[in-house]
């Protein structure tokens, strides 16, 4: 909460350098001497996180202490959600979640070497202390906290990319997708600072933005959903996006291979203001008639070839989200009924709940769009 008003370009919070934690935090304490020795060379994310559940270990003694006392207990990712959560998810979502499980699982495997040569530090066995649960902990805390510094490179480390600090105090300022900040370590101060592009009343809650996150992105990373998020949107897979064409069409073969050349195939999606312009260039390049096929390079670039072929493209537009929206309904009973029989994941069906809701009252903004334009035609 902000105890004055804040103009625009005004600092909100500027953090010493000394404040951060970061992989020279972790090298200079009394971790530094078993990653300089170890080969191959640690990660920097692997430095961050073996400080993370060791200091949280430590309790009492550790000096960041108050730091580690206000962080989440335990995190909402798709990473630590039930299988049966998971399952629930979009089917974007589902997969991507699912890669998310194999790699943290793996960074834990291939971790466990490094851990078990820093038993001289402990009194309990090191897999007491560095359990997959305790490092899926550390690995959500730097995943969804870290602030971004340029690149340093230690030799002590490995060649991944040495970007990630977490910022105590700093990273308690909650996302806004409808606010924008300027965010950087300053190089003449030897500060992260954050400046707003807003403007804030006295005793208002303070927001920064995360990045132009989709809600689907927004979980996948950080563990919530943005009601109202303007970046929103429903992602169209390839398999419905063929769902209403004419199966007899000789030359679907050719179009799909036509859109993956040119990076039509991914990211189409409904949005707030309707079908996004990729999803209706790509509707219409599929819809082509067999003698205008040849016009394809005129639709990639935005031309009209025909009245029908703008309908045809707009039809199929409106079943695919009616089909949404019929999936989507459905998903959305399934999650209710499941909040009723598992009462103990109540929480996090809450928070699938609440990515579901938000595509549904997407899909019925665009179906909405979508008749509008149709109008034009009739």
């Amino acid at each position: 909460m902000s105890q004055t008003s804040l103009q625009e370009g005004q600092m909100i919070i500027s953090l010493p350098e000394s404040c951060l934690l970061t992989t020279d935090t972790v090298i200079r304490s009394y971790l530094g001497a078993y990653i300089t020795k170890w080969k191959p060379p640690p990660s920097p994310l692997l430095a961050l996180c073996t400080f993370l559940v060791s200091e949280k270990h430590a309790g009492d003694r550790s000096l960041w202490k108050p730091y580690l006392e206000i962080l989440p207990k335990a995190y909402t990712c798709p990473v630590c959600l039930e299988p049966e959560v998971v399952n629930l998810l979009p089917k974007s979502l589902k997969a991507k979640a699912e890669e998310q499980r194999a790699h943290v699982q793996e960074f834990f495997a291939s971790s466990r070497d490094f851990f078990s040569s820093l038993q001289p530090l402990f009194a309990e066995a090191v897999d007491s202390i560095f359990s997959y649960s305790a490092l899926l902990w550390a690995w959500c805390t730097v995943n969804t906290r870290a602030v971004y510094l340029r690149p340093r490179q230690r030799e002590c480390l490995s060649a991944e990319p040495d970007t990630c600090a977490l910022a105590p105090y700093l990273d308690l300022l909650n996302h806004s997708p409808h606010v924008q900040v300027k965010a950087a370590f300053n190089e003449e101060t030897h500060c992260y600072e954050i400046r707003t592009t807003s403007r804030w009343r006295k005793h208002e809650e303070v927001f920064i933005c995360y990045g132009p996150h989709d809600n689907q992105r927004l979980f996948l990373e950080y563990g919530f959903v943005s009601a109202h998020n303007p970046h929103a949107c429903v992602y169209v897979p390839r398999e419905i996006l063929v769902k209403y064409l004419p199966s007899a069409d000789k030359q679907m073969d050719k179009k799909i291979s036509i859109l993956k050349d040119h990076g039509y195939i991914e990211n189409l999606t409904f949005g707030w203001d309707g079908p996004s312009w990729r999803l209706l260039t790509a509707l219409k390049l599929l819809s082509l008639e067999a003698e205008k096929f040849m016009c394809w390079r005129k639709v990639l670039l935005g031309e009209v070839i025909s009245d029908t072929n703008e309908k045809t493209s707009l039809d199929i537009a409106q079943k695919i989200c009616y089909y949404f929206i019929e999936e989507t309904t459905a998903m959305l009973q399934k999650v209710s009924r499941t909040k009723d029989e598992k009462e103990a994941l109540i929480n996090q069906l809450t928070l699938v709940e609440s990515l579901w809701t938000e595509e549904l009252k997407i899909l019925r903004a665009s179906a909405e769009t979508l008749h509008s334009l149709q109008t034009a035609f009739t």
